[in-house]
């Protein structure tokens, strides 16, 4: 099973840009949907965007549209989150997560989140 770890939030000004990046293990890397989700303070969990395996296909929320950009780097077995314009309503933790396809049920291996906060 894949595991993820996040890094790269942080607290950035708003309209600012931000990284984040989710290093994975396993050598299956490829195969996997990898998504990002996040979680504001009093919030469920929601979904922001996700990437095909090959890169291909990519999905987002409504509220990021070109604003963030998903993409991956197989090689080094690492998706990223580019987060432009940000706005006070993206705070939240960020979660990485890994899964067989790009339903939200089907994302199963999940990391600790990285903190982003965005002040007005």
């Amino acid at each position: 099973q894949v595991q993820v770890a996040e890094s790269g939030g942080g607290l950035v000004p708003a309209g600012g840009s931000l990284r984040l990046s989710c290093a994975a293990s396993g050598r299956t890397f490829s195969v996997y949907y990898m998504g990002w989700f996040r979680q504001a303070p009093g919030k469920e969990r929601e979904f922001v965007a996700y990437v095909s395996g090959s890169g291909r296909s990519t999905d987002y929320a409504d509220s990021v549209k070109g604003r963030f950009t998903i993409s991956r780097d197989n090689a080094k077995n690492t998706v990223y989150l580019h987060m432009s314009s940000l706005k006070p309503e993206d705070t939240a933790v960020y979660y990485c997560a890994a899964g067989g396809g790009p339903s939200r049920a089907d994302f199963r291996s999940w990391g600790q989140g990285t903190q982003v906060t965005v002040s007005s």
